[in-house]
């Protein structure tokens, strides 16, 4: 070791306090650089187990190979699983409204094959031997044909030909030039309906069927899907092994080990972690830049002395890198394990909730990434060595005399430091030497307050975040009275009636309605509506008639009984076959903070003779329209589920009429159908009632189409999105807040120290240590409050950035709230910061002597 490192290493000794701070500081760089990593491996890896989960753990799929292909590849190095299925042939889609889709395309599933690739349901079963089938819900959705559970399908099926060229499902469809050629036909039944085939590309001319493979008629052509022990090198193994074949990449999975053709992904993903690490480099350099400077400006005697005797500009600058050498060895791998330690603990914390929103059977675990600690390892050295070589620079070209003299560090004018009388007024003597102090180096000062700033900037922004995200959340999941909802399009009523008498008897279930919705538009007249109502629109005619969409809710007759009988009306004419009707007609608050009586009318009257006409196709039927009397009650109507297609009303008002049950078939006119059905209930237990209700459906053997939805677990989902997001931010804010914290201590405390003889100097001449604790009280004032000046503004702005960004990325229904609760606390935290830090260094200075202090040559 030469003599410079044995001189580094004196002085690391000497300032043991500023050197354990700044490897705290270190410690607490490292520890967030690997917490970042280490969070986005683990988040990466549980996206990739749980994309394998939903889309099928394999890598690349061979499209249309041969039976000795499939052998071979399951022989290749490198391959943890193959599974195939038979590629069977097509047949057309007769009535097809898609031109680029206009085939079936009918494929074989082994056991191994439905165990690789997952399969939807969303009615019926799997199919069990090769005379039944399962149909994908987008035959339905877009391709405009329907085929119900229960349905046989006589298919002529075949070969796509191209002159003598055999295409398969990666060749689009080639409109003109194609023919279908027959080889033989089928007979299948329908069992099933599942979600999509997610292994059929965007372009595939077919809509994929899936039937039982048959054991004993051998296909020619097959579809290979293929898992790598090592996924990094399945684009290589894909070039190389395919020959003239098609391949497809699993890129649902692959996208999140980064291995995808993603780009935007890929360069989103990074541009993530990037950022992220920058702030936090930026937040770290800024500590530990502030350290060694203090460091430097405590050796800059040392470093003229060892200059003038023949040290170079070089050999100084290696000094202080091995300061800082010195320092990252101790810190880095502290803050390494402290790092994966605090992000596996926020976690353990976090796991449940985060799989309940995503992935539910896919477990959330710390991934140790050794890849990841290395690049966290050598971000944190550089960090460290940038901070080091800034002012090692500068000390190396400092002249050697004025090292000596220590000339260098503060050099003003008396203007420059000069106070008014009005400051002398106000502050005092004691109060005009902490204001000169403040002037006479803002470098150094400058340091704290940025320091200071950058932490209230963060809390403050951090938390307007989470208030504007739990606002959104809040208002994204309406308070709804139903637990559990199974809505349904198609599904009569004698079989929804009949399943609704077998559901409401699930273990935990209380109460129980059913209902339906139809889409109607209201005729009214000009002179019939509010003054609100026409503050919303930009003219009218006083003699004109306006159509108003609006939802019919046909209730249980016992619930709509209950609902009249709660509002106080007369049963009897609200109840039989001319029953009046009940309708809730308000102008929408676009805030969504108003309670409904507190919303204006929609109408002039509390009850009016309206004519209404149903609904085909988004057009109002006026042939069909009928009278009836509705009375337009004060209440929150009961909730129903969404239309299938509704993507949400536009219109200034909400008009929704509600209806007994049994009037239904009466509105049911020729042409239109109930929009939506729904069962409804209300259960001590929903999670529970939810898996048992989904055995009753099976077990009743439903063919139609349905969606059975637990209300309770979407706010619950919700609940937990508002939960991780407080966790994370508050743990990145809390984190960021202690560099600073340890910044602002480095910095006061060694600032203070190095101003020893200076206020030993006022102690000498007669400041009394009531006086002295003044002076330094108001240097503690001056540095918060220019702190909060610059800190409070910036943080409103950057709030005020945060919810406007949230408003334009769709949270249009959140209100900007002011951080008044944040701001108290960063007011109270940053001259509680302050202040102690500098009791401390005041406590060290005014234990020493005055004549040892005077006498000090920091040497």
């Amino acid at each position: 070791m030469n003599i410079f490192n044995k001189v580094t290493l004196q002085s690391l000794k000497k300032s043991r306090t500023r050197t354990i701070v700044t490897i705290i500081g270190v410690i607490l760089s490292a520890a967030m650089i690997t917490g970042v990593l280490t969070f986005g491996v683990s988040l990466l890896n549980y996206m990739t187990n749980g994309a394998a989960q939903k889309y099928g753990d394999w890598h690349v799929e061979f499209v249309d190979v041969d039976s000795s292909f499939v052998q071979e590849r399951t022989r290749d190095k490198g391959v943890a699983n193959t599974a195939a299925f038979e590629n069977i042939g097509y047949a057309a889609l007769n009535g097809g409204q898609s031109p680029n889709k206009p085939y079936l395309f009918i494929t074989g599933f082994s056991k191994k094959t439905f165990d690789t690739v997952p399969i939807n349901l969303m009615s019926g079963r799997l199919p069990e031997n090769s005379g039944e089938i399962l149909v994908p819900m987008s035959v339905e959705v877009k391709g405009g044909v329907k085929f119900p559970v229960g349905d046989k399908l006589s298919l002529d099926v075949g070969s796509r030909m191209n002159g003598d060229k055999n295409l398969g499902q990666h060749a689009p469809y080639i409109s003109g030039k194609e023919t279908l050629v027959p080889k033989a036909k089928r007979t299948y039944t329908v069992v099933g309906i599942y979600q999509k085939a997610y292994f059929e590309e965007a372009s595939a001319p077919g809509y994929t069927l899936i039937t039982k493979a048959d054991t004993r008629d051998k296909a020619d052509s097959f579809s290979l899907f293929v898992k790598l022990t090592n996924p990094r090198g399945v684009h290589a193994y894909a070039s190389s092994t395919a020959g003239t074949e098609a391949y497809v990449f699993n890129d649902n999975v692959l996208r999140f080990m980064g291995l995808s053709d993603d780009n935007i992904f890929n360069t989103f993903l990074y541009a993530v972690g990037g950022i992220v690490v920058t702030i936090i480099m930026i937040g770290s350099i800024f500590l530990i830049y502030n350290a060694f400077t203090i460091s430097l400006n405590e050796r800059t005697r040392q470093f003229g002395i060892l200059s003038s005797v023949g040290a170079t500009a070089k050999q100084l600058r290696n000094s202080v890198l091995f300061e800082g050498l010195c320092i990252g060895a101790a810190g880095i791998p502290i803050g390494v394990i402290v790092g994966i330690g605090s992000i596996g603990l926020v976690i353990s914390v976090v796991a449940k909730n985060f799989e309940s929103i995503i992935y539910s059977n896919v477990p959330f675990t710390l991934t140790v990434s050794i890849p990841a600690i290395v690049v966290a390892a050598a971000v944190s050295m550089v960090t460290i060595l940038i901070s080091a070589y800034i002012p090692a620079r500068k000390a190396a070209n400092t002249p050697v005399m004025e090292s000596i003299r220590q000339t260098n560090e503060v050099k003003v004018e008396s203007k420059a430091v000069k106070t008014s009388k009005l400051a002398q007024r106000i502050y005092g003597l004691e109060g005009t030497l902490a204001l000169k102090n403040f002037k006479r180096n803002k470098k150094r000062y400058r340091s704290i307050v940025l320091s200071l700033v950058l932490s209230v900037v963060l809390f403050i922004s951090a938390s307007a975040f989470v208030t504007d995200l739990k606002q959104a959340s809040k208002r994204a999941v309406v308070a709804t009275d139903i637990d559990i909802s199974l809505a349904t399009q198609d599904m009569g009523d004698s079989e929804m009636l009949s399943l609704y008498d077998k559901l409401k008897t699930a273990d935990g279930v209380y109460e129980s309605s059913y209902q339906a919705l139809m889409k109607y538009s209201g005729v009214a007249k000009a002179s019939d509506l509010s003054d609100a109502y026409w503050e919303s629109q930009s003219s009218h005619s006083p003699d004109e008639t306006v159509l108003l969409p609006m939802n019919i809710q046909f209730l249980d007759d016992t619930a709509y009984l209950n609902i009249v009988q709660d509002l106080g009306l007369p049963a009897e004419k609200y109840t039989g076959q001319n029953a009046k009707l009940i309708a809730v007609a308000k102008m929408v608050d676009k805030a969504n903070q108003m309670k409904v009586d507190q919303l204006s009318d929609m109408f002039k009257s509390s009850s009016l003779n309206l004519t209404i006409t149903p609904e085909t196709n988004g057009k109002p039927k006026m042939e069909q329209g009928r009278n009836v009397s509705i009375t337009f009650v004060n209440i929150v109507p009961s909730d129903g589920p969404p239309i299938p297609g509704d993507s949400g009303s536009k219109n200034p008002f909400y008009f929704k009429v509600m209806a007994p049950y049994s009037l239904i078939e009466k509105f049911e006119a020729q042409g239109t159908h109930v929009a939506i059905k729904a069962l409804t209930f209300r259960s001590e237990h929903p999670t529970q009632s939810t898996a048992e209700m989904k055995t009753m459906i099976q077990d009743q053997g439903i063919t139609s189409s349905y969606t059975l939805l637990n209300f309770s677990e979407l706010l619950d989902q919700n609940r937990n999105m508002i939960f991780i997001a407080n966790v994370f931010a508050y743990t990145f804010i809390i984190m960021i807040s202690l560099i600073a914290v340890a910044n602002v201590f480095n910095t006061i405390s060694t600032n203070i120290k190095l101003r020893r003889r200076e206020l030993a100097m006022l102690r000498s001449v007669g400041m009394s240590e009531r006086d002295f604790q003044k002076m330094m009280n108001f240097e503690c004032a001056f540095y918060g409050m220019r702190a909060l000046m610059f800190g409070l503004p910036l943080a409103a702005i950057s709030s005020w950035l945060i919810h406007r960004e949230m408003v334009i990325g769709g949270a249009d229904n959140i209100r900007f709230v002011f951080p008044w609760g944040s701001m108290a606390i960063s007011v109270f935290s940053v001259l509680f910061i302050v202040f102690i830090t500098m009791l401390y260094a005041i406590s060290k200075i005014k234990k020493e002597n005055i004549i040892d202090a005077l006498r000090d040559d920091l040497t």
